[in-house]
């Protein structure tokens, strides 16, 4: 069983507890917003026992109840008792003053207490008495007044000791039925020579000993597979200190059946043996059911 890891995401409004949440769902957590606090045990135990999720990011804010949110301390502990000390952790982001003013003036944005508390700076001071039950058994304090979004993930990795991880997908497809929209690299090598000539060859695939043995004869099938390789093996590593969490190498032909594959097949290979453990390779032939 994995351990389970519950991150109480909180904060003061404007300091950017929605861009953590976005940050804690890249690093593979299952993050939930503005569930009330009533709920959040019952939520936990839910996603842990009938979906076996066992890292878990829940936003709490002052939009939750404020009946709720008197009793965080009651529904703290109970959290410890059910799942450990070291099972749950409170994230708590602020920002200064100023910050938080001029963040709302540019976004146009309402504070939620805005209604309650007749203008921003009283909005303000107001959430803070209302989160200090979070803010006081908070684990990870984080001022975001300085920091960038990618900083900002940065600083989280090193609180939580995320490794930096990166999925490569290398997908092969055919051009006639439309080149993938999401890849971030795309190579053509429909200038090789085609198997699908060959008779005896067209209903196999790049997967095949017939169409592999065929590709062996002609030695700029290998020759284009190792620049592709050499590429990749030099600025795919980079991409692990980039806040890039998948990179989609694309490999096509006409028909997505013998090149493409074969290519692609050849480049999963290498890049499985070569690239570092962070960086996990994945392989999909996306015309496989065409076959």
């Amino acid at each position: 069983m994995s351990t389970l890891q519950v991150i109480i995401v909180s904060g003061r409004s404007g300091s950017g507890k929605t861009s953590v949440l976005n940050i804690m769902e890249d690093f593979g957590y299952y993050p939930i917003d503005n569930l009330p606090l009533s709920l959040v045990p019952s939520a936990i135990d839910k996603l842990v026992h009938d979906s076996q999720i066992y890292k878990i990011a829940i936003g709490i804010d002052v939009r939750s109840p404020q009946a709720d949110l008197s009793r965080f301390a009651e529904v703290y502990h109970k959290l410890i008792e059910t799942y450990s000390k070291p099972a749950i952790k409170i994230l708590y982001v602020t920002a200064q003053e100023s910050v938080l003013v001029a963040r709302f003036d540019a976004t146009r944005r309402v504070h939620p207490l805005m209604a309650v508390s007749g203008n921003l700076p009283n909005a303000i001071k107001k959430e803070i008495d209302i989160l200090e039950p979070i803010a006081i058994r908070a684990d990870i304090k984080i001022d975001t007044s300085l920091l960038n979004i990618h900083q900002l993930k940065e600083v989280i990795r090193d609180h939580l000791g995320v490794d930096n991880a990166v999925t490569v997908n290398i997908l092969s497809f055919g051009f006639k039925y439309g080149a993938p929209i999401d890849a971030d690299f795309i190579f053509d090598v429909r200038t090789l020579p085609n198997p699908h000539w060959k008779i005896e060859l067209r209903n196999q695939t790049g997967l095949d000993d017939g169409v592999k043995a065929f590709f062996a004869d002609y030695s700029e099938v290998d020759d284009m597979a190792n620049d592709i390789i050499a590429f990749f093996k030099k600025w795919l590593p980079p991409f692990l200190h980039n806040n890039r969490h998948t990179v989609t190498i694309a490999i096509g032909c006409t028909g997505g059946k013998h090149r493409s594959v074969y290519i692609a097949e050849k480049l999963g290979e290498s890049l499985t043996q070569s690239l570092p453990k962070e960086m996990v390779v994945r392989l999909k032939h996306r015309e496989k059911n065409r076959w």
